[in-house]
């Protein structure tokens, strides 16, 4: 199976810049979204063998997701069942017979880390929650996490030391999330391996000089271990200031 993760930073937009060329192309069975800016009823994709499922937030023009996927799943979940999380559309849970697949937008700290004592309460939750699937059967959790894990995950680690995305308690948080049961696939194929981001500032000429960030992922539960197959970062993807990210499994 063939998932696709992608941060589209307004799917309107990013569908004048190839967006369905791509996914067309990727022929993904899940594919899912990030930051699709939209209200229901404001764009009309062709997906042609897929089902779809989106949460929008309450705030017009900001965050929301979406999940593409060919096997109707057996339960579909809007949210953590929070609700000072759960108007921002931040999460859907697709239920199949053997794993849960989650995609989630995680909020931001914001400049001047503004937003990093919600971060740290959503954090906590969000963990719990996934820990509360995982109880039942394994997960498959992908999305823009909006943190860069180690310093091998953004280009230029020192300055950004006390910055949004990667503070120290928002890297013990993600860490803590992996040592409650988790594999960062990225990670688990290439743990060494530098140089390859998922997020580039538009300022600065950032992609172009690839100063980037990796702060979307795929992560599994520990017991899916043995059925990862491969994960990928579709740098060369453009459309957004994020790239696609993969995984596939047995």
């Amino acid at each position: 199976m063939k998932f696709i993760s992608w941060n589209v930073n307004g799917l309107r937009a990013c569908v004048t810049k190839g967006f369905m060329e791509f996914l067309k192309k990727i022929d993904a069975d899940i594919f899912c979204l990030q930051e699709t800016k939209l209200q229901e009823g404001q764009i009309d994709l062709e997906l042609e063998g897929y089902y779809d499922y989106w949460n929008y937030a309450q705030k017009k023009g900001y965050s929301g997701t979406a999940v593409f996927s060919k096997n109707k799943p057996l339960d579909v979940k809007y949210g953590i069942g929070i609700e000072e999380h759960d108007n921002e559309g931040r999460v859907i849970t697709l239920e199949f017979e053997d794993f849960y697949f989650v995609t989630v937008y995680t909020p931001n700290s914001q400049q001047g880390l503004k937003r990093i004592d919600y971060r740290m309460k959503w954090e906590d939750d969000f963990r719990d929650y996934l820990n509360r699937l995982d109880e039942v059967k394994p997960v498959i959790m992908c999305g823009d996490l909006n943190v860069a894990h180690s310093e091998i995950d953004l280009k230029n680690p020192k300055t950004n030391r006390k910055n949004a995305g990667f503070t120290d308690e928002e890297r013990n948080k993600f860490s803590k999330f992996l040592n409650s049961g988790f594999i960062d696939t990225y990670r688990f194929f290439y743990p060494d391996k530098e140089g390859v981001y998922s997020w580039w500032s538009y300022r600065f000429n950032a992609r172009k000089n690839n100063a980037g960030w990796r702060i979307d992922y795929f992560c599994v539960s520990d017991k899916l271990k043995d059925r990862l197959v491969s994960a990928d970062i579709h740098t060369e993807i453009l459309g957004s200031d994020h790239c696609p990210v993969e995984l596939v499994i047995k």
